[in-house]
């Protein structure tokens, strides 16, 4: 049997553009001679729906498509992800549709992402279908990595999939299906999603492993494709998963970009602006709005004090140049001391401290506001989550922004992607971005090693708070400085508390998640 793999950028709530995007891939498929195409989950609909779920109209408008798309498939058998309104509530589901009728609905078991819990109930899970002799199980989603128990005559191991990208997660995804293909001796076809969808990035990466457990086909990563197999001659192999170091900064790299890109096409956005420091975070965040955007669609603002070292001013200038967008030096120093003397007669006579440091960081977002309000420029965050998690940023200021492509990563990993992008684009961030110590250049010889070990040590201690979830006591007995741990630790608790009482919070959207 020929199976067609489609892999696809679906819009949420785009019905009737996911249905013609189904639709010419149906053609594709025909013209190759497939016996069968598949789909995604919730190819119909895109995905999360949220609550779109929940409403029947939007059910129906599913529903009505998927017949549409059934009237296409003469000649052809098709599996198509889509959500079915049941008696339970709405299920995701895999419809499978031969000689232009669809025979029934296979629907997902085992609901075990928070973006679908109360939006979808769970169904009864895989089930056994013949097509074109070729008898296959039909599994949605998760289920995959939970039912293992296939009869015996089943050949061919369907599973339709929208998983999100995840650092480190795909060695994770193919050993599950690797050991289902070897053990159990069936040829395992998985077709995910891919593209941008809210704050998610879904990676594709679809793949075919034959009943040796021999990867045979690997879509791309971030991208739309097709590719057909063939289960009596599966021809090509795939030598491994890409899971090295390199393959992982790439990944990062390819799922902000991504991610950046769909948030502006999907919602109608063009122009982005970056408020460039002459740091390292801003460096990044311009060179991904570049590529995801174009260099002709990205404008740089950089916004000195008196505080902002010559040098800066200057990284951020080569930096622009290097990139080619539009940019304008903005000094606030001016700006600052207006405020700051007006409110001489309420904070007058107080040593400086954080208050005038986020005087100057609000006064830039305001200024970055004004070029997105008046021209139309979306404002990207430049944060990145070390940062974000020990507080050390303004609230209404450097955390403003309406897309933050870079802020579930952390310092190091700033850095590394900030190398990767040099080492493979031709060198666009100065060297001295990368060499000077971060600072926030806020107050006179501020640097961040003087309330902080450097960031390697604690990146290494927030993600065992964070990602592991291990306890003071278990990350000293790793081998930590317990004064330091102690320190992130209260940080990290002390910035919990002020953001769960701020409104302000829920303004970031973090793209790539861990």
């Amino acid at each position: 049997m020929k199976i067609a793999l489609a892999q696809l950028n679906y819009t949420i709530g785009d019905i009737d553009g996911n249905t013609s995007k189904i639709i010419d891939s149906i053609n594709k498929a025909k013209a190759q001679r497939a016996d069968l195409v598949i789909f995604a989950e919730q190819a119909v609909s895109g995905t999360p729906a949220f609550d779109l779920l929940r409403k029947t109209t939007f059910l129906e408008l599913c529903e009505d498509a998927l017949v549409e798309i059934a009237s296409c498939c003469d000649g052809i058998a098709a599996i198509v992800g889509l959500p079915i309104l049941t008696r339970e509530g709405t299920i995701s589901a895999a419809a499978l549709i031969q000689d232009r009728k669809v025979l029934r609905y296979v629907g997902k078991k085992y609901i075990t992402a928070r973006r679908e819990m109360g939006f979808l109930v769970p169904s009864k899970g895989f089930e056994y279908a013949t097509i074109k002799g070729h008898k296959c199980a039909i599994v949605v989603g998760d289920d995959l990595s939970r039912e293992h128990d296939f009869d015996k005559s089943v050949e061919t191991v369907i599973n339709i999939h929208a998983r999100r990208y995840r650092k480190g997660d795909l060695s994770r995804r193919y050993d599950v299906i690797r050991n289902i293909a070897y053990v159990k001796g069936k040829n395992v076809v998985m077709v995910n999603q891919v593209g941008g969808a809210t704050e998610l990035v879904y990676d594709g990466m679809s793949g075919v492993m034959d009943n040796r457990g021999k990867l045979v086909r690997l879509l791309k990563s971030f991208e739309e494709d097709f590719q057909v197999f063939d289960t009596e001659n599966p021809a090509c192999s795939v030598e491994s998963v890409p899971v090295s170091v390199n393959d992982r900064t790439r990944f990062i790299y390819e799922a902000a970009c991504c991610g950046l890109r769909d948030f502006f096409v999907k919602n109608g956005y063009k122009k982005a602006c970056v408020g460039v420091s002459g740091g390292i975070d801003s460096a990044v965040v311009a060179c991904l709005a570049v590529a995801a955007l174009g260099a002709e669609n990205v404008r740089g603002l950089m916004m000195p004090s008196q505080f902002s070292s010559e040098g800066s001013v200057e990284d951020a200038k080569q930096l622009a140049e290097n990139l080619g967008i539009e940019f304008h030096v903005v000094p606030i120093t001016e700006a600052y001391r207006s405020i700051v003397d007006t409110l001489i007669p309420v904070i007058g006579g107080t040593d400086f401290d954080a208050t005038e440091e986020n005087i100057q960081s609000r006064i830039r977002t305001l200024m970055l506001m004004a070029l997105q309000n008046k021209n139309g420029y979306v404002l990207l965050n430049c944060s990145n989550k070390s940062e974000n998690a020990l507080g050390i940023c303004t609230l209404y200021g450097d955390t403003a922004g309406a897309f933050s492509p870079t802020g579930d990563l952390y310092k190091s990993e700033m850095y590394d992607l900030a190398r990767y992008i040099n080492r493979t684009q031709g060198d666009p961030i100065p060297g001295n971005i990368l060499d000077k110590e971060p600072s926030s250049e806020l107050h006179p010889g501020q640097k961040d090693s003087d309330i902080l070990p450097p960031y390697e040590v604690v990146d290494a201690i927030l993600y065992r708070l964070i990602e592991d979830g291990q306890s003071r006591e278990e990350i000293i007995n790793a081998g930590f400085d317990s004064d330091e741990v102690q320190k992130i630790y209260a940080m990290v608790m002390r910035n919990e508390e002020a953001f769960s009482v701020s409104a302000g919070a829920s303004t970031l959207v973090l793209l790539v998640r861990a």
